[in-house]
C-alpha cells in the first residue's frame, strides 16, 4: 500500500511538478477557448448550409458530416500534422490542433444543430416570413434560437467531450496538460503527476457534468 502511495499520490512530487503542470493547464485552457467557438461556428454554417435549396450543397454537407464524423481525430490530427508536410503544408502544433479540431468538431455540431433546427415546425418559418423577414432573418431571429434551446444539452454535452479531446494535443508535442503531466511523470519517475493532470481535469469538468445533468432533469419536468 505505501508503494502505491509513492508511486501515485506522492505529494511532494506534485508540488514539484505542479509548475510544468499549471503551465500545461493554462494551454489546454487557451486550446478550448479557441476550438470550441471554431467548432461552435463551423457546426452553425454546417447546419444551414446542410438545408440549402441546391441538391449539390446539400450532397457536399452530408459528405463532409460522414467522412469526419467517420475518421477518429487522433487519425486525422496526425495526417494534418505528420502528413499534410509531404505536400509541402507544415502548421505548428498549435495550428495542426485547431484544424484537427474544426473538422471534426464542426461536423457533430453540426448534426446537433440540424436536429435542432428540424425540431422547429415549418409554420414558425412561415409565420415569421409572412411578417416581411426574409429566410436568413427567420433563421436567425425565430428558428435558431428556439433550436439552441432545444438541444443546448447536446451542445454543452458536445462541448465538454471537446476539452477532455484536447488530451489528443499530446501526440504533436503541444505543451497542454497531459504533455505536461507526462514530461513530469518522465522527469521525476513517478506516476503522480499523471494523477495530479486527472485530479486537475476532474475539478474542471465535473461541476459541468453536474450542472448538464440538473439542466437536463430542469427540462424534463417540463
Amino acid at each position: 500500500m505505501e508503494q502505491i502511495i509513492q508511486q501515485f499520490f506522492n505529494v511532494g512530487i506534485m508540488m514539484e511538478a505542479w509548475p510544468i503542470i499549471w503551465r500545461g493547464l493554462g494551454m489546454t485552457l487557451l486550446l478550448s477557448a479557441v476550438v470550441i467557438p471554431l467548432g461552435l461556428t463551423g457546426g452553425l454554417i454546417v447546419a444551414l448550409l446542410g438545408g440549402s435549396r441546391f441538391a449539390l450543397v446539400r450532397w457536399l454537407v452530408v459528405v463532409y458530416v460522414d467522412l469526419f464524423r467517420a475518421i477518429p481525430p487522433l487519425v486525422l490530427l496526425i495526417f494534418i500534422h505528420a502528413g499534410l508536410p509531404f505536400a509541402g503544408i507544415r502548421l505548428s502544433p498549435f495550428a495542426s490542433v485547431c484544424l484537427a479540431f474544426f473538422l471534426n468538431n464542426s461536423a457533430y455540431y453540426g448534426e446537433v444543430y440540424r436536429a435542432g433546427i428540424e425540431s422547429i415546425g415549418r409554420g414558425q418559418t412561415e409565420a415569421a416570413r409572412s411578417t416581411g423577414l426574409n429566410h436568413i432573418q427567420a433563421m436567425i431571429y425565430v428558428v435558431l434560437p428556439q433550436a439552441v434551446r432545444n438541444v443546448l444539452p447536446d451542445l454543452i454535452s458536445n462541448t465538454i467531450e471537446v476539452v477532455k479531446l484536447t488530451s489528443l494535443a499530446s501526440v504533436v508535442a503541444l505543451p497542454e496538460l497531459l504533455y505536461s503531466s507526462d514530461m513530469a511523470r518522465s522527469l521525476t519517475y513517478n506516476a503522480s503527476p499523471i494523477v495530479m493532470a486527472a485530479l486537475v481535469y476532474l475539478i474542471i469538468l465535473w461541476p459541468a457534468v453536474r450542472g448538464l445533468s440538473r439542466f437536463e432533469q430542469k427540462l424534463a419536468s417540463h
